[in-house]
């Protein structure tokens, strides 16, 4: 197979080619050239933002483009309809936020989407990634794009700072506020899941949305933040603090305390979809524990600092803040 990775250098595009590249596959990666590829793949650079940014991909033939573009959706239809006639699928990787606000558990592939314009400039995340879906399969139809709506993706080579960011607070040791219900469930996808469920799928035709996440019911705040700790802090201990007791101290879900939610309207949006089509389809997704253990050792194999993107804000909770919580 002869995969078009766009992108390819960070946390999901790197999982993806380095997933291709294990399977004998003949990789083209086009990035920016602000950091390396893995070894093994031929490298194009070019800016896609930039007028005639696309100049290095306009030869060439592959049977599958991947790409995970979160702008300005014109940017995925340029790329799209330059490939189109060189290219047998597209496969998008999209969001499960291009579902219209609020969710509702246990819905599925057929819930109402946000509205998306394919030529459009970045306006807001969901609108692009609706935007893009919509650029990928205005130049390659339906019958020839894949759209991998990921849920919340972790493990190694992330550049949001979620997973290590509670694996850093973790090896700092002493108290640590453990956002309850213990017994919450969550949802993710290990970042290599998705890879090789992206490939398997691009590779065998299939078409259409498809809801990358772990089943309903499968993890847990408490598995989850004692893998963390089981591998990263020794000397923590986790302090179970009721969800009433963190709000009311001002400390925001999800941006402070990555992952989590407190029950509620967001909590099922984001911690309770359906992903039943792609796991019939065949996603797996591993244990919590190799998925926490293999970021923590891909962490400490890079000195312990987690790249960033610069368009994320930096995620996490301050010390001060987090004792002033739990009452030290």
């Amino acid at each position: 197979m002869r995969l078009l990775m766009l992108g390819g250098t960070e946390f999901v595009g790197r999982a993806v080619t380095e997933a291709a590249l294990a399977r004998g596959w003949e990789v083209t990666v086009f990035h920016r050239g602000h950091r390396p590829a893995p070894e093994g793949v031929r490298t194009v650079h070019g800016d896609r933002t930039a007028e005639g940014g696309l100049a290095g991909l306009a030869e060439g033939e592959w049977d599958l483009v991947v790409d995970t573009w979160s702008s300005a959706p014109r940017v995925v239809r340029a790329s799209a309809r330059l490939l189109a006639g060189r290219a047998g699928r597209y496969v998008y990787v999209s969001s499960g936020s291009v579902y219209r606000y609020p969710g509702a558990a246990g819905s599925d592939e057929d819930y109402p989407v946000v509205d998306g314009d394919p030529d459009a400039e970045a306006t807001a995340y969901a609108e692009d990634k609706r935007g893009g879906e919509l650029a990928a399969l205005a130049e390659f139809g339906a019958e020839r794009t894949l759209l991998a709506r990921a849920g919340l993706i972790l493990g190694p080579y992330e550049n949001i700072g979620r997973l290590p960011w509670w694996l850093d607070r973790m090896a700092r040791g002493g108290p640590v506020l453990a956002p309850g219900p213990r017994d919450s469930h969550i949802q993710y996808i290990d970042v290599r899941d998705l890879a090789e469920w992206v490939l398997d799928a691009g590779a065998g035709g299939l078409h259409g949305p498809y809801n990358l996440v772990s089943p309903m019911g499968r993890f847990t705040m408490g598995e989850f933040l004692e893998a963390c700790a089981a591998v990263a802090g020794p000397e923590a201990s986790l302090r179970w603090t009721a969800p009433e007791v963190v709000l009311d101290a001002g400390v925001e879900p999800w941006m402070e305390l990555p992952v989590w939610l407190a029950p509620g309207e967001l909590h099922d949006t984001m911690h309770q979809t359906s992903s039943e089509k792609a796991i019939l389809a065949g996603l797996r997704a591993r244990p919590v524990e190799e998925t926490v253990r293999d970021t923590w050792e891909w962490l400490r194999s890079i000195g312990g600092t987690p790249p960033q993107r610069p368009d994320r804000p930096v995620l996490g909770l301050a010390p001060d803040k987090e004792a002033k919580v739990l009452g030290l």
